[in-house]
């Protein structure tokens, strides 16, 4: 396979389509980390008021500044989906951590969620693994019809995957949210990330035959392209309102980091085992990437733990009080403000 040998020559350097989606996902990483922090405020203002979107209230749709965000939101996806079409997912995807960074400087500086010097070490690392990862991403598939991405999707092992995906957001969402939901970060967000990974298959191969056919090669006479479309936009809509109710009972520091490990995670997964993204990378590359991938979860996990240490929240002994969460909003064994104060208080 020509992308094979192409990919084992590191002289060759980043493809074009390569760098055409790693300028679009940086795009994607600032507008959707700063749509974080608006559409906070947004849910904020529309609790203040109504019935909060973390306990089943819809009264944000209400309010203009939450809109702002959404649309803020949906130009970074625009742009993420571009950047799927043009590189593979195991390139775009990891570049979200640049949207945790943004995410916790504007929460720090209008949110006034406080970021502690090592939770800015965090964002360094984050950089540094997104940075390692670019440099040893695969080319892109040579793919010339949304008929061979529908063939890749329905390939057994891929079929395996999206059914057990399918199952356990089921059995979150019906059994597990309403004991659990308020009460374990977890469980909102892993909603989202499961469903996230499916969605992103889907943008991806929707964002293919949208460029075939800019190109000439008609693409939207075939049924595949209107199933992906649908299946787009109902991972899409599941994964906004689960997001809408973490963010609303929880810190959005603790949301953004925890929310791209998890879902970057499951997305890297599902691209390898429908693109097969790593049989056009040698042995060397596979392990570098990983590596990238772990400083990523490094400095995502120091930004989240060091998150307060500014507040002096972290030098505060840990009190013992329940099992889960304690009655002033603390994780039992870290001391650290796991769910909004303004949330604590109304519960």
């Amino acid at each position: 396979m020509a992308s094979s040998s192409d990919n084992s020559d590191p002289d060759k350097g980043m493809s074009a389509d390569n760098i055409k989606g790693l300028v679009m996902a940086l795009s994607s990483s600032f507008f959707i980390g700063a749509s974080f922090i608006v559409k906070k405020k947004g849910l904020k203002k529309a609790g203040a008021s109504g019935v909060r979107a973390g306990v089943g209230g819809y009264s944000y749709l209400y309010e203009p500044l939450w809109w702002i965000g959404m649309i803020t939101m949906i130009v970074g996806e625009i742009a993420n989906f571009a950047a799927y079409a043009f590189a593979p997912a195991i390139l775009v995807t990891p570049l979200g951590a640049l949207s945790i960074i943004i995410s916790a400087v504007l929460a720090h500086v209008i949110l006034k969620e406080k970021l502690h010097i090592f939770g800015m070490l965090g964002c360094v690392l984050c950089v540094v693994g997104s940075t390692t990862i670019v440099l040893h991403a695969p080319p892109e598939r040579e793919i010339e019809s949304v008929i061979e991405v529908w063939n890749l999707a329905t390939e057994p092992g891929f079929l395996f995957y999206a059914a057990l995906i399918m199952t356990t957001v089921f059995v979150l969402i019906f059994h597990v949210i309403p004991e659990y939901g308020q009460t374990h970060i977890m469980v909102y967000i892993g909603v989202c990330s499961l469903v996230g990974s499916l969605s992103v298959m889907s943008v991806k191969a929707l964002g293919i035959a949208v460029k075939l056919t800019l190109s000439g090669i008609n693409q939207l006479i075939y049924p595949q392209t209107w199933a992906f479309s649908m299946i787009v936009a109902a991972c899409i809509i599941t994964q906004m309102n689960y997001l809408n109710k973490a963010l609303d009972t929880f810190n959005t520091a603790v949301v953004s980091p925890i929310y791209y490990v998890m879902f970057t995670s499951f997305t890297i997964l599902a691209s390898v085992i429908m693109f097969k993204d790593w049989n056009r990378q040698n042995p060397t590359q596979i392990v570098t990437e990983m590596c990238g991938f772990v400083t990523i979860l490094s400095g995502t996990f120091l930004l989240h733990k060091t998150k307060d240490l500014s507040d002096g929240v972290s030098s505060c002994l840990p009190v013992k009080l329940s099992k889960h969460i304690g009655e002033n909003g603390f994780e039992d064994s870290e001391g650290i403000p796991l769910r909004r104060q303004d949330s604590v208080r109304s519960t």
